[in-house]
């Protein structure tokens, strides 16, 4: 679709992601006139742990979507195990569900455009902030105004460039590799296997597939010539994943793979945009819960931008407080933990340190599960 160049809406939301895709029918749902501009069509698959924790379903479930009847899988186990085979298990507290993003994308956009959300395939080249409205110019379809936009494109873009993002800057060290099998393996646990210069996360998804996604530093994975070499060397020094590898079909035509992933901290408003989801800033893998993240907010945007557009905010300057106040009180916690656990991990030595006390005190793996993830997030009344 094309906009007239005078067009301009309350709320642009870029990028389609999960993120993008909730706070759009969030705000859609609340009668608020959204445009959301998404780079891609649907469906697609997406380098992703596709593990998502329970404390986002009430919310989910409130928007129209349930996961557990369109096919996504019920996990409430958690399994550790280091590059030296030592093995943790434990019960997740909150529980949560394997589904891919191909599905929940996929579900979420025609939720969205059955809610009366304008959905335009382009890329957005610039936002220019000036007299308290933003000018949004795109690829194909020219550039329009908008009252509040909510930046959703993912873990970098060409925006973060010329926003002048301090994260952009610094070096990003890592790659991530994802792929759908099909084989044996528990559908009610999430595990985590940590080999030399990274980790791999292992659940089942819907149609009884089993999403393999690990990720790793990419200097060590560029000493090998490719993925399978890259895994036979390294990767299968674990002997559960190893094993997991050998007796499993690849279901893709071949692996999916990105890299320049950045973990540093990044600030969830910048030039007055509201960010969110990945966007925002990331959590490791290595905790599960950056799908979880992403949905949580999009609904913490979302239920500020509404009494934002009312008046009951009075102001930008109070708008973008209290998201930012929001997002860090959520999120930063989560996100710093992660990044230490990643580091721990990392370091062979430490890692081994570290399991040998969870053996003897395991209710601090429990603790540490706890502090990456939140509460049951409530419904939002429609």
């Amino acid at each position: 679709m094309i906009w007239s160049s005078k067009k301009e809406v309350p709320v642009v939301i870029i990028g389609g992601g999960l993120a993008g895709l909730v706070s759009a029918l969030h705000l859609a749902l609340k009668g608020v006139e959204v445009l959301l501009i998404e780079k891609n069509s649907y469906p697609l698959h997406k380098v992703c742990g596709e593990y998502i924790s329970n404390e986002v379903l009430p919310y989910l479930n409130s928007l129209g979507i349930d996961p557990l009847k369109m096919g996504a899988v019920a996990i409430s186990k958690f399994v550790l195990t280091t590059p030296s085979n030592k093995l943790l298990k434990t019960k997740l507290p909150l529980g949560g569900f394997g589904m891919s993003r191909y599905l929940l994308d996929h579900t979420l956009a025609k939720k969205v455009q059955n809610a009366g959300v304008n959905m335009v395939q382009d890329v957005v080249i610039d936002v220019e902030y000036q007299n308290n409205k933003f000018l949004v110019k795109t690829k194909n379809n020219g550039h329009l105004t908008a009252n509040i936009v909510l930046g959703a494109y993912g873990k970098r873009s060409n925006l973060d460039v010329k926003f002048n993002r301090p994260f952009i800057k610094n070096k990003s060290p890592y790659l991530a590799v994802k792929a759908h099998y099909t084989g044996s393996f528990p559908a009610d646990v999430v595990a985590i296997h940590n080999f030399e210069g990274g980790y791999c996360g292992v659940s089942r998804v819907e149609d009884n597939k089993i999403n393999i996604c690990y990720i790793t530093n990419y200097k060590t994975f560029q000493e090998f010539k490719s993925i399978p070499d890259f895994e036979a060397q390294v990767v299968f020094k674990n002997e559960a994943l190893k094993k997991l590898f050998k007796t499993s079909k690849l279901a893709f035509e071949k692996p999916l793979s990105i890299s320049q992933i950045s973990f540093d901290i990044k600030k969830p408003v910048e030039n007055h945009i509201l960010m969110c989801g990945d966007t925002a800033g990331m959590i490791h893998p290595l905790c599960g819960n950056g799908m979880g993240m992403a949905i949580h907010s999009a609904k913490l945007v979302s239920e500020l931008v509404i009494p934002y557009l009312n008046g009951e905010i009075k102001s930008r300057a109070d708008l973008e407080q209290q998201y930012s106040q929001a997002w860090n009180s959520n999120f930063l916690k989560r996100v710093k933990t992660g990044k230490l656990l990643a580091e721990l991990y990392n370091n062979n030595s430490l890692s081994q340190i570290v399991m040998g006390t969870l053996k003897f005190f395991p209710k601090i793996l429990t603790k540490i599960i706890k502090r990456t993830h939140g509460k049951p997030l409530k419904a939002v009344i429609v």
